[in-house]
C-alpha cells in the first residue's frame, strides 16, 4: 500500500498531460523530487522544466529514474511502452493518475466537476472565485488558468476572517476511463452527459450511467448542481440537488436580463431565494454565461460574501484555449478590426457552442474556422454532427486528424467530415499548407455588409502550435481583404 506522505521521489509517464501536470506541481509543493516522460516537447512540459522537473521525451529505460518510490502513468499510455514495462517487470509500485487523485483528495472536502464539455471552465471558475475571496483552495484544473497561468495551486493561508479552515479541493473529474468514480464529492457538479468516449464506454446509455453512478459518490449532506434538461435527470440522487441553467426560468437558479458588451456580458443570477445582480463576466461565449451560473451557486452554497464573488468573477480572466481571445476586440476598430478566438472545443456540442457564442457576438464579421479532428473515433461517430456544425461558418479549414493515443482506422479521415459539408468553402489542409495559404490569400470577404475578420482555431490536439504563427499573420495582414 503506497502512503503517498512518505513518497520523496516520483515519476510521470505521460507528464505533459494537462491532468497529469497538475499532479506533478501538487508533489513539487510538496517538496518532492519530480521527474518524467512525456513522446513530446510542449509549452506546458516546458515550463514543467522551469518549475524543476527533469522531463525527457524518448521512451528509454537509460532515462527513466531508477530511485523513484512511485511510478505515475496516464491510462492512454501504450502497453508496449518500454519504461512503462520496465517499471511493471521489476516490481516498482505503479498508479493511475486517477488513483492517486483518489489518494490525495480522500480526506479532503471535493468540490467535483464533471461533464462531457464545461468542466474545465466551471472548475477553474469556482476555485478562481474560492481564492480570489480568501476562502481558498487546492485546485486540481484541467486547463491553465489564465489569473494564475497553472492549473494546480494549493491551499493559500486563509484570511482572519472570512477563510475556509476546510482542506478545500476543487478537481475537474475526468469521466474518461471512468476516472471520476474515484472521487468522493462533497459537493459535485454535472454540466453535461452527450455522447462521449464511445471507445470507452461501448454506447450513450452507458456513459450516461456512468455520471448516475457518480452522483451517487456523493457523502451525506452533500450537494448536487446539475444542468437543467439532462436525460438522467430523474435517476441523479442527491442528498441536495439543484438545476442550473442558461435562462430557463425552470430551472432552480439561471441568469436573467443578460446584455453584450465588448467581447464580454453583464447579466443578473436569480434563484427563488437569493438574487446576485449586476454581474460582469469579461469573456465570450453564452455558454460561459452558463457556466458562471454554476459557478456562483457552488461559492453561494459555500457561504461566500456576494460581493466578493461579483469582484472575482469581474476579474475572472479565463482559461486558455476555452474561449480565449488571442486577438480581443477593440471597441475602437469595431468595424473592419480583427478578432481571433482559439478553443479547445473537441465535441459537436463544444464546438456548437463556439461558433454560436462567437458568431452572436461578433454578428458582422466574416467567419473563418480552422479545425482539428481529435480521434479517429470520435470522427467516425460524429462526422455528420461536426459537418453541420461547421457549415455555419463563412469558411472551414479542416486539418488532419490527431490521433492521440489512437491507431488509424480504415476509412476514416478529415474528408469524411467535408465529404458530408454542404458550404462550398471548406478545403482539408496540412498545418504548413494552412499556413502558407493565410499568408497569401486575397479572397474578399463574401456576402453584403461584412464588417472586419472572426478567426477561430479549434480542437484537442496540437493545433495550439499554430496559434502564435497566425497571431502574427493576421496582425500582419490587416490591409489583405481576407481580414476585413
Amino acid at each position: 500500500m503506497v502512503d503517498l506522505k512518505n513518497i520523496s521521489r516520483i515519476y510521470f509517464i505521460g507528464i505533459g498531460g494537462i491532468g497529469m501536470s497538475a499532479l506533478a506541481r501538487y508533489f513539487i509543493s510538496k517538496g518532492v523530487t519530480v521527474s518524467g516522460y512525456d513522446k513530446a516537447e510542449t509549452s506546458l512540459s516546458k515550463q514543467l522544466e522551469k518549475e524543476g522537473i527533469k522531463i525527457h521525451y524518448t521512451d528509454d529505460i537509460n532515462l527513466l529514474d531508477k530511485d523513484t518510490q512511485l511510478i505515475v502513468y496516464t491510462p492512454a499510455v501504450p502497453k508496449e511502452h518500454k519504461e512503462f514495462i520496465y517499471y511493471q517487470q521489476n516490481n516498482y509500485p505503479l498508479l493511475k493518475r486517477s488513483d492517486v487523485l483518489e489518494k490525495i483528495t480522500d480526506n479532503s472536502f471535493n468540490i467535483c466537476v464533471a461533464g462531457t464539455h464545461g468542466k474545465t471552465t466551471i472548475s477553474a471558475m469556482i476555485a478562481h472565485i474560492l481564492r480570489d475571496s480568501g476562502y481558498g483552495c487546492n485546485a486540481f484544473l484541467g486547463g491553465v488558468s489564465v489569473n494564475y497561468n497553472t492549473n494546480f495551486w494549493s491551499q493559500i493561508p486563509m484570511e482572519a476572517s472570512g477563510g475556509s479552515e476546510k482542506n478545500i479541493c476543487v478537481v475537474e473529474a475526468d469521466e474518461y476511463d471512468r476516472s471520476f468514480l474515484k472521487l468522493k464529492p462533497d459537493v459535485a457538479v454535472i454540466s453535461a452527459m452527450d455522447a462521449d468516449h464511445l471507445d470507452i464506454y461501448g454506447t450513450e446509455e452507458v456513459m450516461q450511467n456512468a455520471f448516475v453512478e457518480f452522483a451517487g459518490k456523493i457523502k451525506p449532506n452533500g450537494l448536487l448542481l446539475s444542468k437543467h434538461g439532462l436525460k438522467k435527470d430523474k435517476e441523479l440522487k442527491a442528498p441536495i440537488h439543484l438545476r442550473y441553467s442558461l435562462q430557463n426560468s425552470a430551472a432552480d437558479v439561471y441568469a436573467s436580463n443578460i446584455t453584450m458588451s465588448n467581447g464580454g456580458y453583464s447579466f443578473d443570477v436569480i434563484t427563488s431565494d437569493w438574487t446576485l445582480d449586476n454581474i460582469v463576466l469579461n469573456m465570450g461565449g453564452m455558454h460561459n454565461v452558463e457556466n458562471v451560473v454554476a459557478a456562483i451557486s457552488v461559492a453561494h452554497h459555500l457561504k461566500i460574501d456576494s460581493e466578493k464573488i461579483r469582484s472575482a468573477v469581474q476579474n475572472f480572466k479565463g482559461v486558455k484555449r476555452r474561449f480565449e481571445y488571442i486577438i480581443a476586440p477593440s471597441p475602437l476598430e469595431r468595424a473592419g478590426g480583427e478578432v481571433f478566438i482559439d478553443d479547445y472545443a473537441h465535441h459537436p456540442e463544444e464546438l456548437k457552442a463556439l461558433i454560436t457564442g462567437a458568431k452572436t457576438l461578433f454578428s458582422g464579421m466574416r467567419c473563418t474556422v480552422v479545425f482539428q479532428p481529435h480521434l479517429y473515433s470520435r470522427t467516425r461517430d460524429f462526422a455528420t454532427a461536426f459537418a453541420n456544425i461547421l457549415d455555419m461558418a463563412d469558411e472551414v479549414i479542416l486539418l488532419p486528424i490527431y490521433p492521440a493515443r489512437e491507431l488509424p482506422i480504415e476509412g476514416v479521415t478529415s474528408e469524411l467530415i467535408l465529404n458530408k459539408m454542404k458550404m462550398a468553402k471548406a478545403s482539408i489542409k496540412s498545418k504548413v499548407e494552412l499556413l502558407n495559404y493565410l499568408r497569401t490569400s486575397k479572397a474578399p470577404p463574401t456576402g453584403g455588409g461584412l464588417e472586419g475578420a472572426l478567426f477561430i482555431t479549434a480542437g484537442a490536439g496540437d493545433i495550439d502550435t499554430l496559434i502564435e504563427p497566425i497571431k502574427q499573420i493576421i496582425l500582419n495582414n490587416k490591409n489583405i481583404p481576407f481580414w476585413g
